[in-house]
């Protein structure tokens, strides 16, 4: 068959020769292309999986390449893109026209947490008429490890579901996969939120979630471990942001970049310091008076710290994996009001016993007692307040909430305690 029917051919019957060009090896698909209308081989290329998409197109001329772009439906040429590395797809869209540059480059824009930016292109789907023994041979041919399952298409790319790949090993080779073919269950979009994913995979329990477009055909895979990758990279970003540093900040940073970062948060900090510092001030006199005191303080306002740090982790974990939702404050604040009283009178105790121990002094050993019980709660109540009342105002919780909680339990223990003693003076 001459090229300008094979042309025509891809133009009449661009799901047909899709699947004539996805039973070719690759080794054969440089002579079966070249020639071909770059228009209408991206018509086929349309249906065609990922990996045998970016197949054809290494096996073109660099013209014909960059006419595939040029004339391909966006989803195609960003699937073909994503698969090149930095320097090559810089090197395309580099040589395209304006006008198509700058629609890629906004194809290519996922946001960050999205199931476009974590989905993996480079995966192997075969169609519902495919052989088993020919699905098994292209899975070897992938080189991809550690798959459980298979994503099934139908003739026009739309997903129509999975096959495990242990049931395809156990089948006979001339069976068409449709026969063990499994429901895909719930599916993704591109802008589909990194949450709602992890709440997905932890329903189904695959190792893969599969992204369609709006179409219902198949974009990409999001693997379990690459979801898991970036839950640690936000994980750990949020770590740095609680503290006051730049979750772009890195070990090996620059000072410059480190400080210029840290500094206005620790301007900040010394500012709450200074209003926690006001409180003491206040029962000055009578710090004076009972210097005893003043030993204890760091004690009552480390506990409620720790308290306070133990209960806003805990809710910023329920708010960051979806468990629970802003809707849902006065069950969170209940909880945390309970621990807070039982772990409060628990360590009163401790700490009574403590302090009578050293001071031999009733009334103080009662001081550190109540306050002992006033932080935890406030701690408590403000671990799981702060979050939730900055996720109801649009803000980032992991950003501003360390600041802000230790502020109120610093406050908090200071004034429980110093209060405490003002009132119980007469036994000190």
């Amino acid at each position: 068959m001459n090229v300008a029917l094979e042309t025509e051919f891809l133009r009449r019957h661009p799901v047909a020769a899709a699947e004539e060009l996805e039973n070719l090896p690759d080794e054969s698909l440089e002579s079966a292309v070249t020639g071909l209308d770059p228009a209408a081989l991206a018509v086929a290329m349309e249906y065609l999986g990922p990996a045998k998409a970016l197949a054809v197109f290494e096996n073109l001329p660099v013209e014909s390449r960059l006419e595939v772009l040029e004339r391909a439906a966006p989803k195609l040429a960003v699937t073909i893109l994503t698969q090149l590395s930095t320097e090559e797809r810089e090197r395309y869209l580099a040589a395209l026209t304006p006008t198509s540059r700058k629609d890629l480059e906004r194809q290519l824009s996922f946001p960050d947490d999205s199931a476009g930016r974590l989905m993996d292109r480079s995966f192997v789907s075969v169609r519902t008429t495919t052989s088993v023994g020919k699905a098994l041979a292209r899975l070897q041919e992938s080189k991809i490890r550690d798959l459980r399952s298979l994503f099934v298409v139908t003739a026009d790319a739309r997903l129509a579901g999975f096959v495990d790949i242990q049931d395809l090993a156990l089948a006979d080779p001339d069976e068409p996969v449709r026969e063990h073919l499994q429901a895909a269950g719930e599916t993704v979009t591109t802008q589909t939120s990194r949450e709602e994913m992890v709440d997905l995979l932890e329903r189904s329990r695959r190792d893969s979630v599969p992204v369609v477009d709006t179409d219902g055909r198949l974009a990409g895979v999001v693997r379990y471990r690459n979801l898991f990758r970036a839950i640690e990279d936000v994980a750990t970003a949020d770590m740095q942001k609680m503290v006051g540093a730049s979750p772009e900040e890195r070990a090996l940073s620059l000072p410059g970049f480190a400080i210029k970062r840290r500094l206005p948060w620790l301007h900040i900090n010394l500012l709450t310091a200074f209003l926690a510092a006001a409180v003491v001030g206040l029962f000055e006199n009578l710090i004076a008076q009972f210097t005893a005191l003043a030993v204890l303080l760091p004690v009552v306002a480390g506990q409620s710290g720790n308290a306070g740090a133990q209960a806003l982790a805990v809710t910023m974990r329920g708010l960051a994996l979806r468990e629970v939702g802003i809707r849902q404050w006065r069950s969170v604040l209940s909880k945390e009001i309970m621990v807070g009283l039982i772990n409060g009178l628990a360590l009163a105790v401790t700490c009574g016993v403590a302090v009578f121990v050293w001071s031999q002094s009733l009334g103080l050993a009662l001081v550190i007692a109540v306050a002992m019980v006033m932080s935890m709660l406030a701690a408590g109540i403000s671990g799981a307040l702060v979050p939730m009342i900055l996720t109801r105002l649009g803000q980032d919780p992991a950003t501003a909430s360390s600041i802000i909680l230790t502020t109120i339990t610093d406050v908090a223990g200071f004034f429980s305690f110093l209060g405490t003693a003002m009132l119980l003076a007469f036994m000190l």
